[in-house]
């Protein structure tokens, strides 16, 4: 059996620890990832530095964005391989399981959270995907959510238009993919320096989300006119002036009014205003994460039809540069994803 080696968080507001830990074989459902990269997420900063999740016990190991080479395959696994290159979103935080966690040598992982990569993705480059990809997921198609028509190969086009705000957030750019996928319009706001990345990956409009409000709600009446509205994925930033301005814009516009957020929502919501909040880990067992992870990504990525994206940036290698990694984490970045190598 293989030595395992994980980066253990042992409390809040401490560093990580680089010390041995089990290697745990697969339940039936699940396969063993050997990892050669790891991305980090800003909610890995927010559970070094804060118990922010009651039910997670301490010492631990953080850590959701896997890329690696399958090594071990539950009884009940036929879709995968030993050798199969993937990427995974690794499901042990929110589990309470650190061997399912994603900072160490082998993460044991949920079958359908797995999508097989090609030989012309880097380990490095897919890394940056998992989590951004479930929670665009989750806030695209999940029922309680926008409820929209899963993504294919080959989409027809639904007349609708969806606003991602935020677009060139690590959710906001999969959102933008998989909202195109599906056969959706995608309009989006972004930082000036970004709106060539948002058309790029298929938005038809982009808008600075730093605009005075009067003038940003103008722009999107006018670029919805005439549109079936699908609704709003709003991907990072403030929840309440953005809400605030949906409000308004809702009152303009045809069609799906629903709002769903990857952040805290405020306390204060206007009255009628249709509204939640997206967890990514829950589309792991209401078919969201097996069509996105299993049936679209797999040959997506193969057919050159996803970008693997945002950027990664490799901040080091080995499990000791997790701790520097989450450090600039920590100060923000932008249009980018840090990822490091375990090769």
């Amino acid at each position: 059996m293989p030595s395992n080696t994980a980066a253990w968080q042992s409390k809040p507001g401490v560093p990580h620890e680089i010390k041995d830990a089990p290697y745990t074989s697969p339940p039936d459902d699940y396969v063993v990832i050997k990892n050669h990269a790891l991305a980090l997420n800003p909610i890995d900063v927010m559970l070094q530095d804060n118990a922010s999740f009651p039910f997670l016990s301490y010492p631990t190991i953080l850590g959701l964005d896997v890329a690696g080479e399958v090594v071990e395959v539950g009884g009940a696994v036929s879709r995968l391989k030993l050798g199969d290159r993937v990427l995974a979103l690794a499901g042990g935080l929110v589990a309470n399981k650190p061997s399912g966690a994603a900072f160490q040598e082998y993460t044991v992982v949920l079958a359908r959270m797995v999508t097989k990569i090609p030989d012309s993705l880097s380990y490095n480059d897919a890394a940056v995907l998992p989590l951004g990809l479930a929670t665009a997921a989750c806030g695209l198609f999940q029922d309680d959510q926008l409820a929209l028509q899963y993504p294919s190969l080959s989409p027809k086009p639904t007349g609708q238009t969806v606003l991602i705000w935020s677009g060139a957030s690590s959710v906001g750019i999969n959102a933008i993919q998989l909202a195109i996928a599906a056969g959706y319009e995608v309009i989006t706001t972004a930082s000036p320096k970004n709106f060539e990345l948002v058309r790029d990956l298929g938005a038809s409009e982009a808008f600075d989300y730093n605009a005075d409000p009067a003038t940003l709600l103008e722009q999107l009446i006018n670029a919805f006119k005439g549109k079936t509205f699908a609704g709003v994925l709003h991907t990072a930033g403030d929840a309440s002036s953005c809400i605030s301005l949906c409000a308004d814009l809702f009152t303009k516009v045809e069609g799906h009014k629903f709002f769903t957020t990857t952040v805290r929502l405020p306390e204060e919501i206007p009255e009628n205003f249709k509204h939640n909040r997206v967890f990514a880990t829950t589309i792991t067992d209401n078919g969201v994460g097996e069509a996105v992870f299993v049936d679209f990504s797999t040959q997506a990525l193969a057919e050159g039809k996803y970008k693997a994206a945002p950027q990664a940036e490799v901040v080091g290698t080995g499990l000791e540069s997790l701790q520097k990694a989450t450090d600039i984490l920590r100060k923000g970045v932008s249009a980018k994803k840090l990822v490091v190598s375990l090769n």
